[in-house]
């Protein structure tokens, strides 16, 4: 094979890679928007739902938390006992945890309620809310940012 067709080879190839990746990524972006429609139609996003979960008004959150939480514990436990693979043929692996004393769990769930009440809004749907309309959400978006930020900085300053 001469040099030209091994780099013409190579570009294809990575024109194919490039392909599939920006499939991939499209997918994703599909995928996230019908996420972000479910959480407005469904409400999740509402900063009058979510005051009426913070002050124990209303079920409507805690049920979506809720059915959320048995999804995941099923799904997990349906993974763990067929041996369920990924879509590329890759086996699904899920570590187990080391829960300590919990204490950082309660501390890290203490800090992240205290902002999503002051927000009233979960980090997860701030997106949704901004492509909603509510464009005074991006200053909470910047500050979810310099928050994830500033935990990576102190990271290997912090118990673990």
């Amino acid at each position: 094979m001469t040099t030209s067709a091994r780099i013409s080879g190579t570009a294809t190839t990575s024109t194919r890679a490039l392909a599939r990746g920006t499939d991939g990524i499209a997918r994703y972006v599909a995928a996230g928007l019908l996420f972000g429609v479910v959480l407005v139609k469904g409400e999740v996003v509402s900063w009058y739902r979510i005051q009426e979960m913070f002050r124990f008004q209303g079920f409507h959150m805690y049920g979506i938390l809720i059915s959320a939480m048995l999804t995941a514990m099923i799904a997990v436990q349906l993974i763990r006992r067929t041996g369920l693979r990924a879509f590329t043929g890759e086996e699904i692996v899920i570590l187990p945890k080391e829960f300590g004393s919990g204490r950082r769990y309660i501390f890290g769930g203490f800090i992240f309620g205290i902002g999503w009440a002051f927000a009233g809004a979960c980090p997860g749907p701030l997106w949704a809310i901004i492509g909603s309309g509510y464009s005074a959400f991006v200053i909470v978006a910047i500050a979810a940012l310099a928050g994830t930020w500033t935990y990576g900085l102190l990271r290997p300053r912090l118990p673990h």
